[in-house]
């Protein structure tokens, strides 16, 4: 996944502070509190709760450890296990090491994208998926790759990976359908 840098002009992660509930980081900000080196798992504690680092928990972090906010982005920046927004349901990760680049992984990842209608690095608009492009994921034998959450999914086409997204897509759209109560006559 490409990392973009964050112009000093723009508002990062605009979420409104409504739907970030701070209360659910206070037993992380009790335990590092005063620790030397607390940066990384607070960060790793907070992405743990959120699924992300919201804008607001990086307010909250520097309020109570007095870290500047900018020594914490280029933390959070520097580190690709670090995310400032907020992911799909399902990663979808599409190995482009060398063993999958030379089975085609690039046709695998183009064909992703067309079908879900986003880039590398961005999160389908329902929230279902996340797409990222790896540079290994330790399959060679298995390429091209794609690793679907824990599931890992190899000799892809593009056509293949296609289908199999589509089947979590409706196993998505099955559980939405079954969860919500039916509408009163």
């Amino acid at each position: 996944m490409r990392i973009a840098r964050v112009k000093t002009n723009e508002k990062v992660n605009a979420e409104p502070s409504a739907d970030i509930n701070l209360k659910l980081i206070e037993p992380l900000m009790k335990k590092y509190k005063g620790k030397k080196g607390n940066l990384i798992p607070l960060l790793q504690g907070a992405q743990n709760i959120y699924g992300y680092i919201p804008n607001e928990v990086f307010l909250e972090i520097s309020k109570h450890t007095g870290i500047k906010i900018s020594d914490m982005y280029g933390v959070a920046t520097f580190y690709a296990q670090f995310r400032l927004k907020p992911v799909g349901k399902h990663i979808v990760r599409i190995c482009h090491g060398t063993a999958c680049h030379v089975q085609n992984a690039s046709k695998v990842t183009e064909d992703l994208i067309n079908f879900l209608a986003i880039k590398d690095g961005e999160t389908t608009p329902d929230g279902i998926f996340t797409l990222e492009t790896v540079a290994c994921l330790g399959c060679c034998s298995l390429a091209p790759v794609m690793m679907i959450g824990d599931e890992t999914f190899g000799k892809l086409t593009g056509k293949k990976a296609v289908d199999v997204v589509k089947d979590i897509k409706r196993k998505e759209v099955l559980k939405s359908k079954e969860s919500k109560p039916e509408a009163a006559a």
